[in-house]
């Protein structure tokens, strides 16, 4: 049984997102997520009974990195697990760090908004979900490094948004590189907020990114 047109179409711009970071064929592939929940190397845990197939990893991830691997199956890429507790300046050295670590890098960043948009969202109604994560699009809407930065993590733990670690350390990652911003999308299925953004390079070299 499929789960809506909705969730469809989040998964085709998810697709659609990675082949395009994957065909920039940079020296290196990184899926960044926050190191959330049990380890594992399949689905089965969130869909039991489901007969979730294995995902291609060499040990048990998180969440976030085992839908990375899922959208980037069969190619090389590596995993980097950023603690959640992680304040603003912290994330953006490991950035920074990243970036430095190859001439160009692609960068896959997994994280999703509130989880806490409707009364059956899994944290419930809270009435801020929604102007936060519209703060947060239009970060991503203006590649606004700034804004990612200022996002506060004590009201992201309070609004169940996994992303605010991730996306500053993109934004670490980021700054000083021109970016042209090709595409961003928002969507709330189940009461979660989920962004789908592709950045990639003005000129020259650095990161690319795309943000799921």
């Amino acid at each position: 049984m499929g789960l809506g047109a909705e969730i469809e179409e989040l998964r085709r711009l998810c697709t659609r997102a990675v082949d395009e970071l994957c065909a920039v064929e940079a020296d290196q592939l990184c899926v960044i997520g926050a190191g959330i929940g049990d380890p594992a190397r399949s689905f089965a845990p969130w869909a039991p009974g489901s007969g979730a197939a294995t995902v291609d990893v060499p040990e048990p991830l998180p969440l976030p990195h085992l839908v990375g691997a899922h959208l980037t199956g069969g190619r090389s890429r590596s995993f980097v697990v950023v603690d959640p507790s992680m304040d603003p300046e912290e994330c953006a050295e490991l950035g920074s760090e990243l970036a430095a670590s190859a001439d160009r890098i692609a960068l896959l960043v997994m994280g999703d908004g509130s989880a806490r948009h409707d009364v059956k969202a899994p944290g419930y109604l809270d009435p801020r979900a929604r102007e936060w994560d519209e703060t947060v699009r239009n970060a991503f809407a203006q590649a606004d490094f700034d804004a990612l930065m200022a996002l506060d993590p004590a009201v992201a733990d309070e609004l169940l948004c996994t992303g605010r670690a991730p996306w500053q350390v993109l934004a670490g990652a980021a700054t000083g590189v021109a970016l042209r911003v090709n595409d961003v999308s928002f969507h709330v299925p189940f009461g979660v907020g989920y962004f789908v953004a592709r950045w990639s390079l003005e000129a020259g070299d650095g990161a690319t990114s795309a943000n799921s």
